[in-house]
């Protein structure tokens, strides 16, 4: 059994067209978004940004979240290269899957390659338009490339929908004001 992860990532791009459907989460993160908006504290929130998280980097198939977990995970152990390439494989067998473009986004973030990041980031909203996280990387992005009143209406999104984001430090002006 272990054999087969390494397996799973090597072969993936020959079966690219094998891809499953992506598991539409879409209701209920719609959901987890409006308690975000409601919740009482930070402790509260982070209960419902976990399980965000949980949806979002759910994989359509076993090749699909073995290579996620391992761009991950190389992304953790800043292997930055080794990431993008296991996540650049993702994104060719699964291209509907939203999380492997914004895992990319972040690999290409922390190594300073924010045009990149950016179009991945892109293309995350394209498929899931309220996943906060690539909202406040966009955001985080924007500013890198010193985009700053661009930024502010992104993360301005971002915080709208989960108040409690700890990015929310970052906005010129307080929720309520107008820019």
């Amino acid at each position: 059994m272990k054999w087969i992860v390494p397996f799973c990532l090597i072969a993936a791009p020959a079966f690219a067209e094998n891809c499953p459907a992506v598991t539409d989460h879409s209701q209920r993160i719609a959901e987890i978004v409006d308690e975000l908006g409601e919740a009482r504290g930070e402790a509260e929130a982070q209960v419902l940004s976990n399980e965000l998280w949980e949806l979002w980097t759910d994989a359509p198939d076993e090749i699909a979240q073995a290579m996620l977990d391992e761009g991950m995970s190389r992304r953790s152990s800043y292997d930055f290269l080794g990431a993008r390439n296991v996540l650049d494989r993702l994104v060719a067998y699964c291209p509907d899957y939203a999380e492997g473009y914004n895992q990319r986004a972040f690999v290409n973030f922390l190594s300073g390659n924010f045009d990149t990041a950016l179009v991945d980031l892109d293309r995350t909203l394209a498929l899931v338009p309220n996943h906060i996280a690539a909202l406040s990387g966009k955001a985080l992005t924007l500013m890198g490339l010193g985009r700053n009143a661009e930024a502010q209406v992104v993360l301005r999104s971002a915080v709208e929908m989960n108040p409690w984001l700890q990015e929310r430090a970052l906005l010129d002006q307080p929720i309520g004001t107008d820019l």
